[in-house]
């Protein structure tokens, strides 16, 4: 029996994931493999707890959809096969998204939602602030 093609595609991307966490293992960087595992099922969790939560803005709930519906969708401006760039559409589009949502939330409530390593988070947090002086903070 044949798989449809974004099967084989999710099947070498699980692949491709797979052998950089155990890279990461074997190289003795134990952390480093378990924060790339869970980083997407965390940010999933944590967009999903944001959506539902009343102290999110609206705004920033329309622009968590929005980034929601581009990860889920199969279509990219670079396709996911293609290694390494192929995920940094989704990666542009998933620190847009937060980057927007602590402009206009409480940082209080975006680690209330984290489900993963705090220290994850805070990285995280750092790398979708660039160009400013620390993490994001809410607006007023």
């Amino acid at each position: 029996m044949d798989l449809p093609l974004w099967a084989q595609v999710l099947l070498v991307l699980i692949a491709i994931w797979i052998v950089v966490a155990v890279v990461l293992v074997i190289a003795g960087r134990v952390l480093l493999a378990r924060e790339l595992a869970l980083v997407l099922p965390n940010l999933a969790r944590l967009f999903t707890g944001l959506l539902r939560d009343g102290r999110v803005p609206i705004r920033a709930k329309i622009v968590l959809g929005l980034a929601t519906l581009w990860l889920a969708s199969p279509i990219d401006l670079i396709p996911d096969f293609v290694p390494i760039a192929g995920q940094f559409d989704d990666a542009i589009v998933a620190a847009l998204a937060l980057r927007f949502v602590l402009r206009t939330t409480d940082g209080v409530v975006v680690r209330e939602h984290w489900h993963g390593d705090p220290a994850t988070l805070e990285r995280l947090l750092r790398i979708v602030s660039w160009g400013g002086r620390g993490a994001p903070r809410a607006l007023p």
